[in-house]
């Protein structure tokens, strides 16, 4: 019975394009923007991994993955990509039960990331001197589910942090330089920074206020990825390449 959708649970539709759309089976008919006027409840019932028809489009039913949360976010801000996400889990060490401080919440792709890695028993608290972001960010937390794992606070992170002994802190913020002293005291020992930034000019201004502390393992990098196309004439490198998002810096804290 767990392989069949029920009401009220939340699904991911992937047409034949590989469009997806999350729907929350409600039993509301509504319009759903890609997928048409439809009664979320005709989909209860079905197997997950089952194709169906709607309207004139065909879909697969699944269980969204973090991947499809993250793809389907509503944005109102620029949000940090998977790919540069990952190097964020990685790098942060993000384990379960962290205790973690992001600065900047944007439309909320990382702090549902990170909701997902610190859970059940950890917690992701959320600064942003913007309150619409904020509100635009929590209906997408909701919608992925993580909201009992997730503080918001409209405060400026370069006047403070008030927590203590985080286990990692993460700026997107346009000038993380003037936070670092704070996430210097904040941060456990053994504890990561990191700083997310668009331009050169502020990573290497964040790299030098981060060396007047005791950090180690102060390292910077840009991630650049390109799809490969496989067909049956051959394989190649894609034609369309996104390629600089952000400078992304890590440190980690000494007594």
């Amino acid at each position: 019975m767990d392989n069949i959708v029920k009401k009220e649970d939340t699904v991911v539709l992937i047409d034949e394009s590989l469009n997806k759309y999350i729907i929350n089976v409600n039993g509301k008919t509504d319009k759903y923007k890609g997928v048409g006027v439809f009664d979320p409840s005709i989909l209860i019932g079905n197997n997950y991994g089952k194709q169906i028809q709607i309207g004139s489009k065909k879909f697969w039913i699944l269980i969204p993955s973090l991947l499809d949360k993250l793809e389907c976010l509503k944005r109102r801000a620029q949000i940090i990509l998977p790919r540069d996400i990952a190097q964020i889990i990685i790098n942060c060490s993000i384990e379960p039960g962290n205790i973690v401080l992001e600065a900047g919440i944007g439309s909320g792709s990382l702090t549902i990331a990170l909701a997902n890695f610190v859970s059940p028993n950890g917690k992701v608290i959320s600064y942003d001197i913007r309150e619409d972001f904020i509100k635009h960010a929590i209906k997408n937390i909701k919608m992925a589910k993580v909201e009992n794992t997730v503080e918001t606070k409209i405060k400026d992170v370069t006047l403070g942090i008030d927590e203590k002994e985080l286990d990692a802190i993460i700026f997107d913020i346009p000038n993380p330089w003037d936070a670092v002293i704070h996430a210097w005291k904040s941060l456990k020992v053994g504890g990561y920074l990191c700083s997310y930034s668009p331009l050169v000019s502020q990573m290497e201004k964040t790299v030098k206020e981060i060396k007047k502390y005791n950090f180690i393992e102060v390292k910077s990098s840009e991630n650049i990825q390109r799809k490969m196309v496989v067909s049956e004439q051959g394989t190649r490198p894609s034609f369309q390449m996104l390629g600089h998002t952000g400078y992304i810096t890590f440190a980690r804290k000494l007594l």
